[in-house]
């Protein structure tokens, strides 16, 4: 078995260079190839042949496939199937904002939290990511679309807090400077509530945004929709919550889909934000996008509005996420589900 080098830091690579008789700067000229894109040691023309012959017998670099592209008539939305060496595949969406482009990515393929309103969770974990499969969606979206990316979301398939050591290493490796330097700043987290692993996170003191999806203010709405909330309940995850703004300072955004006659009512708007009194925290309400396999549905423009008009008035900060890439399965999973029927089919 190779090992995958594309998962090393830029030390690691140094140090398994200096192991094979060769200097630091070697390791560094390597570690810059892989975090530019190249798919194989044939292209790193600066090393010597024989390097590169043994740096191939000894390593893997990985590289994920187009499957799928679909990129949205309406705002320039792309998205992306990527097949990965083992023939799993994952998604990948780039999305245009004034403030840059934002990529927003897998980090498992499937998922074990079994959300009602999630396609992403039908059929459940089938394994996790490494750290270089997380870090080549951004990468190669960058490379193929041709558009620079500024911002990261890791909302994709999959709960990152559920792939801790992964989701961690990766974001070392695309915050480093000699590679795609991206800011802390910039990147987003999304959980749907692992209280323990929210609490570790706090430990590391990181400047990203951490977004929790909460999506109901009762453990009786939550417990329907959100398996999760039945091992850390509502109250359990907003205390952790407390902790991890006490900890880091950097305030949280709370997801809300908004789902018809679940939880878009007054008396939930009212509930929240007796929830999150004293938190400073950002709700994004979400319209629901319709999955085929679910029986939830979207809520009406109006009851979006007027749970906005409830939550601003109590002094919260309420916005609703702007939809993008409605034509192209904007669902996360959907893509994906569909591509999976499809070969099943053929």
């Amino acid at each position: 078995m190779k090992t995958d080098i594309k998962s090393m830091t830029l030390e690691e690579i140094q140090g398994e260079l200096k192991a094979m008789g060769q200097s630091a700067f070697r390791g560094g000229q390597v570690y810059t190839w892989l975090h530019r894109g190249a798919t194989s040691f044939q292209e790193m023309t600066n090393l010597s042949k024989d390097l590169r012959q043994a740096l191939e017998e000894r390593y893997e670099i990985t590289a994920p496939k187009v499957m799928r592209k679909q990129e949205s008539q309406k705002d320039g939305t792309i998205k992306y199937l990527w097949q990965l060496a083992d023939g799993n595949c994952v998604e990948t969406v780039l999305m245009r904002y004034h403030y840059g482009n934002t990529v927003c990515i897998s980090s498992e393929v499937g998922c074990p939290m079994g959300c009602a309103f999630c396609a992403s969770t039908i059929g459940g974990l089938v394994r996790r990511l490494k750290p270089s499969e997380m870090l080549d969606q951004v990468l190669f979206t960058q490379l193929d679309s041709g558009q620079p990316i500024s911002h990261i979301v890791l909302m994709g398939i999959g709960e990152p807090l559920d792939n801790f050591d992964t989701v961690m290493r990766f974001l070392e490796l695309v915050n480093s400077p000699q590679g795609m330097n991206i800011s802390m700043r910039h990147i987003s987290l999304s959980t749907c509530g692992l209280v323990p692993k929210i609490r570790m996170l706090a430990e590391k003191k990181l400047q990203l945004t951490l977004s929790v999806s909460l999506h109901a203010p009762s453990d009786e709405i939550r417990n329907t929709i959100m398996p999760i909330n039945k091992a850390y309940n509502v109250e359990t995850l907003l205390e952790a919550c407390r902790e991890y703004y006490a900890m880091t300072g950097r305030r949280i955004s709370f997801e809300y889909a908004m789902i018809r006659d679940v939880n878009d009512t007054e008396s939930c708007a009212r509930l929240l934000l007796k929830r999150l009194k004293g938190l400073p925290a950002h709700i994004n309400l979400i319209p629901l996008n319709e999955v085929a396999e679910s029986p939830l549905h979207p809520s009406t423009r109006q009851a979006v509005q007027k749970f906005q008009k409830i939550l601003e008035e109590g002094g919260v900060t309420a916005t609703v996420r702007r939809t993008l890439g409605s034509d192209i399965d904007a669902s996360c999973g959907q893509l994906r589900r569909n591509y999976e029927k499809t070969r099943k089919q053929e």
